[in-house]
């Protein structure tokens, strides 16, 4: 696991921009298209502000695919992942194709049709996040960390719901969906590369058990560790609990 430490959330996005975009070339030279797997939420907006700007990736030969969404909320809903990753993502870039995941539409029908999508080929890149209460995509602890079918539905838990509200999504924690598609712990760690990107003073305890604490479902996470191609990009209010050995052995940029 390689972790970087950025100045602030802007350097933090702009790098893990720039990592992208150089991943997305070499696996587009090396086999011509790509398939990509995005996040949403406060911690991506600075990714994609960079990485929207940049036309160093030939966008039409990417495919790519949603992590999460709520369950009962309609692609007009300001909190929406659909109406998130339309609006700051794929409006802004060409892609070949953008795999939605409909929060309001028939849950088996969206989930089958995924799962047939997403297992046609290897993910090549994942750009995604850690929770305040250490999930990985919308897998709350305690995590099933054996399920293979690339999405499941879960139950969204107390502390990953206010999360919500304090991000400013939603107005109050009985507006929070209870239920969610997301894509599986198993699904995740298939992805060929990882690019985890972690801001704020929030999510600080979250990076030092998931970094430094054992591999647990309890800290979902924390399974990032067992991945072979990872790096994991903070900013210094984020990494402000890590302990010296391994702010020693980030790179600082």
């Amino acid at each position: 696991m390689d972790i970087i430490v950025a100045h602030d959330e802007s350097a933090m996005g702009r790098e893990t921009s720039r990592l992208a975009t150089q991943a997305l070339q070499q696996v587009i030279s090396a086999q011509g298209e790509a398939r990509l797997l995005v996040a949403t939420g406060a911690s991506q907006l600075t990714i994609f502000d960079s990485l929207c700007g940049n036309t160093d990736v030939d966008w039409s030969v990417v495919d790519a695919f949603h992590l999460d969404e709520y369950i009962g909320i309609d692609q007009q809903h300001s909190a929406s992942f659909c109406r998130y990753l339309k609006e700051r993502f794929v409006d802004r870039v060409p892609l070949r194709s953008f795999h939605y995941l409909r929060g309001d539409q028939e849950v088996a029908t969206v989930m089958d049709a995924a799962n047939q999508q997403i297992l046609k080929a290897p993910i090549d890149l994942a750009l995604v996040g850690i929770g305040e209460n250490a999930h990985l995509a919308f897998n709350d602890p305690p995590a099933d960390f054996t399920t293979e079918s690339p999405y499941l539905i879960v139950e969204l838990d107390e502390a990953c719901r206010q999360q919500q509200v304090n991000e400013g999504w939603f107005d109050s924690l009985a507006d929070v969906p209870t239920q969610a598609i997301s894509m599986s712990i198993q699904q995740i760690m298939k992805a060929k590369q990882i690019l985890c990107s972690v801001p704020g003073p929030r999510k600080a305890q979250a990076v030092k058990d998931c970094l430094e604490g054992e591999v647990t479902n309890l800290q979902p996470s924390s399974i990032l560790q067992q991945h072979g191609a990872v790096t994991v990009l903070l900013d210094r209010p984020s990494a402000s609990m890590l302990s010296p050995a391994t702010l020693d052995s980030a790179r600082t940029i």
